[in-house]
């Protein structure tokens, strides 16, 4: 990004707004230090965060295509990401006008006046699951059968193949290593690459992720019939078996993969040009508490996934003391991710132990649990158990902000007033 910078001032051209696009199911460090590395360029005005998913449909053309309900299936390096967006424009509201970034600016000025136009995200699910794991599968298959070497060399020569084999039935590439002056013809059909795809379980993970964008669209009221149309993103999404598997729940002529490498790039300018975004959040929110049961912290949930944003209504709960005398109350928030379940292997004597943990629980990324932030208030006069202290109003704002407003009860006064917590996801 610095060196994009660079260019731009070397070519005598500023830049006021910038649009970051991310995965779907970043958890909140990943927006973070996207921000901190956009503070190292304090000339830009405006800068906006949004899911490349949505970013795509904007780009795909689907609103001069007049498609209303799509679905996004956006494969990275690293991550796929499912995002059904309703792309209904309130009546009255007129289509983009292009995607010149040069005219930014000015079409910020003359869109000053008009109604925003939105998009709104009905469903979306993610998964660590992209490109790059595609690429080790095939170089566990050929390290397997040919013992390839892994090395720089090796795993490019394997992802030329699995792009080949996207446009044809059967590829094949040379190693060769001058320095021991090994060689290897690497050699793969279409149909022995897909079943290592169905072998790694990649279209169960593909089914699973499609069940639940589906039924979180099921309960906003979208049937599977009632999607206009899919759109495909990122390389993987040109393997001819990704897109025979979609027409396992979709029409083909619903299916649109002509544009995979340039939509969620047309689709941020289109943000810049005028776009606003309604959202929903992807993760559940939630603060840290201690189980007596149990004799370990766990987690309740005070904002839900799906979770509209900006909230029009705060959350509300209530703290008390948990000992005498207690001068201040401290609250760690969290982002709450999937629950998980693993298994834990030790040794009682002799024996070989295995016994389930974590089941029912969920993997948390802390917000605020550092020295000096978890206090969110100081008691005056100090507390004591038995009764609620402080009333704790909690929202998310139109920038993804999560914010609190602190009510002493006791005396009546406002400790906290809308004091911003975390920016989220």
């Amino acid at each position: 990004m610095q060196d994009i910078f660079a260019q731009l001032q070397q070519q005598g051209e500023s830049l006021d707004s910038l649009v970051l696009t991310v995965p779907v199911d970043s958890f909140e460090s990943y927006r973070s230090w996207l921000t901190d590395i956009c503070a190292a360029f304090p000339d830009v005005e405006k800068i906006q965060l949004l899911d490349e998913p949505t970013a795509a449909a904007l780009g795909y053309g689907a609103l001069e295509q007049d498609l209303k309900q799509v679905l996004v299936v956006d494969f990275g390096g690293g991550t796929v990401d499912f995002s059904l967006v309703d792309l209904n424009l309130n009546q009255g509201q007129s289509k983009p006008t292009g995607f010149i970034l040069r005219w930014a600016k000015q079409s910020f000025a003359d869109n000053a006046s008009q109604k925003v136009k939105t998009a709104k995200v009905l469903a979306k699910a993610g998964k660590n699951l992209g490109g790059s794991d595609l690429d080790n599968w095939l170089f566990d298959h050929f390290q397997k059968t040919q013992n390839l070497p892994k090395d720089a060399l090796s795993m490019r020569l394997v992802e030329r193949l699995k792009i080949a084999l996207s446009q044809k039935n059967k590829a094949s590439e040379a190693y060769y290593n001058p320095e021991t002056f090994e060689s290897y013809e690497l050699a793969l059909s279409r149909p022995e690459f897909e079943q290592i795809l169905t072998e790694q379980g990649f279209f169960e993970d593909l089914d699973g992720l499609m069940a639940q964008v589906l039924q979180q669209a099921r309960r906003n009221g979208v049937a599977e019939e009632g999607i206009d149309g899919v759109l495909l993103v990122g390389g993987t999404s040109q393997i001819p078996a990704v897109q025979r598997w979609l027409t396992k729940y979709f029409l083909p002529e619903k299916i649109r993969q002509d544009n995979p490498f340039g939509a969620i790039a047309c689709g941020a300018l289109q943000l810049a040009q005028g776009f606003e975004l309604k959202d929903f959040l992807y993760h559940s929110y939630g603060i840290r508490y201690w189980n007596r049961r149990n004799k370990c912290h766990a987690w309740q949930a005070i904002i839900n996934q799906g979770q509209a944003y900006p909230m029009a209504e705060p959350i509300e709960i209530t703290l008390g003391a948990s000992m005498n005398e207690q001068p201040s109350i401290e609250l760690v928030l969290g982002e709450l991710g999937e629950e998980s379940m693993g298994t834990e292997v030790f040794f009682d004597g002799d024996r070989l132990v295995t016994r389930s943990i974590g089941q029912g629980q969920a993997n948390v990324k802390p917000l605020n649990d550092r020295d000096g932030a978890r206090t969110i208030a100081t008691l005056d006069p100090v507390g004591y158990p038995g009764s609620d202290r402080l009333l704790l109003k909690f929202l998310v704002d139109g920038d993804r902000c999560l914010r609190v407003t602190v009510e002493d009860l006791l005396s009546g006064k406002t400790l906290l007033e809308n004091q911003k917590v975390a920016e989220i996801s």
